[in-house]
C-alpha cells in the first residue's frame, strides 16, 4: 500500500491542485477584473457559480463514460479540455463572455471529482480509504496556500505587454492542467491487476482484498445506475453534500474580497492572508481523518467539524474585530474541509459497481448545485446589505444542516454508525 500511495497520491494531489486553482482563481482575478469589466457583486456571484450548472448536468453521464472507457483516458481528457478552457478565460471581454467561459469550464470539468473518488475506491481498501481521500484532498487547500500568493503577486505586477495582469493569471494558471492531463495518460493505471509497477503477488493481494470488499458492498447496494436515483441513503448523501458545498463555495469564491474588506489589506497582503484558513484546514483534516480511520467511526467525524465550522461563520460575521474575524474564517474553512474529506467514506461503503459510478456522480452533481447557489447568494446579499455578515450566517446554517443530515443517515441504519 505504501508503493500504491507513493505512485498515485502525489500525482493526484497535483491534479487536484490544478483543478481547484483553475476553478477558484476567478476569486483573485475579481480583485481587478470586476472593475475592468464593470461587474457588480451580484453579476460576479452569478458568474462564479454558473460553472456548476453545466457541471451538474453533465456529471452523471461523464462518470458513466469513465466507468466504460477507464479512468486513465477519461481523467486525462477532462484535465486537458478544462486546462484549455481555463486559459481561455484570459480573453473574456464582458459579463456575457464570462458566463459562457464559466459554463464551458464546468462542462469540461464534469466528472473529475467523482471520477477520482471512484478511482480511489478501486485502489485503497476501506481501512485506509479515509486517509487516502484526505491526503488527496489536501491538494485543495494546497492550491490556495501556494496559489493565493502567486495569484496576487501576478496581479501586483500590473499590465505586461499591454495585457491586464488578471488575464495573465488565467492564462498562466490554466496551462499546467493541460500538461498534467497529457502526463496522466501514461502515469495512471485503471486497476491493480494492470499495474506493471507492482509485483505480481502485490497485484493479486490487492485485487483480492478490493474484490472481497466490493462483493460485501453489493449487498444492499442499488443493482443498477437507474436504481441509484431512488435510493434513499444516496439521495440523503446528495442533500448533505449540497449543504456543505453551498457553504464551501459561498466562501471560497469570495474569500479574497472578504479578507480584504476585514483587514483593509493590499492585493499582495490579501493573497498571503487568504491562504491562512486553507492552511488550518489542511492540518485539521489530516488529524480528523486519522482519528476516523483509527476508531472506524464516520458520522460524528463528519458532523462535529461541520458544527464547529458553522460557529466559525457566526464568529466571522459578528466579531467586529479583524483578528477574531480571521479566526472565525479559519474555523469555518477547517470545519468544511474536515467534514468534506471524511464524507466520501460513507457513500464508498454503501455503493458498488455501476451504482457507485452513478451514485458518486449523483451525490457530487447535486452537491455542486450548492456551488452555484452559494456564490450567487453571497453576491445577492452583499449587494443588498453592503456587508458580508448576514451571508456568513446563512452559509454557516447550511454547513450545520449538512452535519445533521449525516447523523440522521447513521441513525436510520445502525450498521452505518461505524462504517469501515
Amino acid at each position: 500500500m505504501k508503493r500504491v500511495g507513493t505512485h498515485l497520491i502525489p500525482f493526484m494531489i497535483a491534479m487536484f491542485c490544478a483543478n481547484f486553482l483553475d476553478r477558484v482563481n476567478i476569486s483573485f482575478a475579481a480583485l481587478q477584473m470586476n472593475q475592468d469589466l464593470h461587474l457588480t457583486a451580484q453579476i460576479y456571484g452569478f458568474a462564479a457559480g454558473i460553472l456548476f450548472v453545466a457541471y451538474t448536468v453533465l456529471e452523471v453521464p461523464s462518470n458513466l463514460i469513465l466507468q466504460r472507457v477507464g479512468a486513465r483516458l477519461w481523467l486525462s481528457r477532462i484535465m486537458i479540455t478544462w486546462g484549455i478552457v481555463a486559459a481561455g478565460n484570459a480573453f473574456i471581454f464582458d459579463k456575457h463572455s464570462l458566463y459562457v467561459l464559466r459554463l464551458l469550464l464546468g462542462a469540461a470539468e464534469a466528472g473529475f471529482f467523482p471520477g477520482i473518488m471512484l478511482y480511489l475506491v478501486r485502489w485503497f481498501p476501506a481501512k485506509e480509504r479515509a486517509a487516502a481521500i484526505t491526503i488527496f484532498m489536501i491538494g485543495n487547500p494546497i492550491a490556495i496556500i501556494f496559489g493565493a500568493p502567486i495569484s496576487t503577486t501576478l496581479l501586483s505586477l500590473g499590465n505586461m505587454f499591454g495585457v491586464a495582469a488578471w488575464r495573465w493569471l488565467f492564462l498562466l494558471e490554466g496551462l499546467p492542467s493541460v500538461a498534467l492531463g497529457i502526463i496522466a495518460i501514461w502515469w495512471l493505471t485503471d486497476r491493480p491487476e494492470e499495474a506493471a509497477w507492482l509485483a505480481p503477488d502485490e497485484r493479486s493481494w490487492l485485487a483480492s482484498i478490493l474484490h472481497s470488499e466490493a462483493k460485501s458492498r453489493a449487498i444492499g447496494s442499488p443493482k443498477s445506475a437507474r436504481e441509484v436515483f431512488l435510493h434513499g441513503p444516496t439521495l440523503a448523501f446528495a442533500a448533505s453534500k449540497f449543504c456543505v458545498l453551498l457553504a464551501f463555495y459561498g466562501i471560497a469564491l469570495w474569500l479574497p474580497q472578504i479578507v480584504k474588506s476585514i483587514g483593509h489589506l493590499t492585493t499582495r497582503q490579501t493573497g498571503f492572508v487568504t491562504s491562512l484558513p486553507y492552511l488550518c484546514a489542511a492540518v485539521g483534516s489530516i488529524y480528523v481523518a486519522r482519528s476516523s480511520d483509527r476508531t472506524g467511526e464516520r458520522p460524528k467525524h463528519i458532523a462535529i467539524p461541520a458544527f464547529v465550522g458553522a460557529a466559525g461563520f457566526v464568529l466571522a460575521a459578528y466579531s467586529g474585530n479583524a483578528y477574531f474575524g480571521m479566526v472565525g474564517l479559519c474555523l469555518a474553512a477547517t470545519g468544511i474541509w474536515c467534514s468534506n474529506t471524511i464524507f466520501w467514506t460513507m457513500p464508498a461503503a454503501t455503493l458498488s459497481g455501476a451504482s457507485a459510478a452513478a451514485g458518486f456522480a449523483l451525490i457530487n452533481s447535486v452537491g455542486n448545485l450548492g456551488g452555484f447557489f452559494g456564490p450567487y447568494m453571497t453576491g445577492w446579499v452583499r449587494t443588498r446589505t453592503g456587508n458580508y455578515a448576514l451571508t456568513l450566517v446563512f452559509l454557516g446554517g447550511f454547513l450545520a444542516l449538512s452535519g445533521i443530515i449525516v447523523l440522521l443517515i447513521a441513525r436510520s441504519d445502525p450498521k452505518r454508525k461505524a462504517i469501515p
